[in-house]
């Protein structure tokens, strides 16, 4: 489970978990294009690019958090997620995607020890976030997008929706999962990509 909330990354540590997560290979300068695409056009093939690149990395970003494997999977995917619904919203001038995704991510993970633990255990951590600038979003949008999101995964076949169940509310890995129903990895994973792009189409369409 989680640490103690009162021990979350300062902004310090958090700059050097960015760093390393970056290192998996060097990052393109401009994710402009692609992000525009996806804004625009609801381009899959820029969106891919990106969640190919990020996902990973985000993973790790999450890890160096406290989140555990399974948790930092599924928040990553989440973080992906609200992309694709909320692309028109970066800004390149602003700064890098990078920076645009690492912020959501961490605003996630704040979230998620919000709700699993008491509001007092988590007060500091979210003081702290708040002074950071980093909770952008009020909790009613939250609520909206986690409620939009459990009825569009009601919509996906029944193997689509108890795989993206297990991976986003039960918090198991792909590994978990592959194990649990005796399904391969590899179909676990192809499941949860053709899934986790359905869901885009049917949350994009709603906003």
């Amino acid at each position: 489970m989680y640490p103690d909330p009162r021990n979350l990354p300062s902004p310090l540590d958090t700059a050097r978990i960015v760093s390393s997560s970056q290192q998996l290979s060097k990052e393109p300068m401009n994710w402009a294009g692609d992000m525009d695409g996806v804004a625009r056009l609801r381009d899959r093939d820029c969106f891919m690019r990106i969640y190919d690149h990020f996902m990973p990395r985000l993973c790790v970003y999450l890890r160096g958090l406290g989140a555990p494997e399974a948790v930092a999977e599924e928040l990553a995917q989440e973080c992906l997620l609200r992309l694709w619904l909320r692309a028109a919203e970066f800004d390149p001038a602003q700064g890098a995607l990078s920076t645009w995704l690492y912020r959501i991510a961490r605003n996630l993970h704040i979230d998620r020890v919000r709700h699993e633990r008491s509001w007092t255990l988590v007060q500091a951590a979210v003081e702290n976030a708040a002074a950071a600038d980093v909770l952008d979003r009020s909790s009613a949008e939250q609520f909206a997008d986690h409620a939009r999101l459990r009825q569009r995964i009601n919509e996906l076949s029944a193997v689509q929706a108890r795989l993206v169940r297990m991976s986003y509310f039960e918090a198991k890995s792909h590994g978990e999962i592959a194990q649990a129903l005796g399904m391969p990895l590899g179909t676990v994973k192809s499941h949860l990509r053709r899934a986790f792009l359905l869901l885009q189409s049917k949350v994009g369409g709603a906003s």
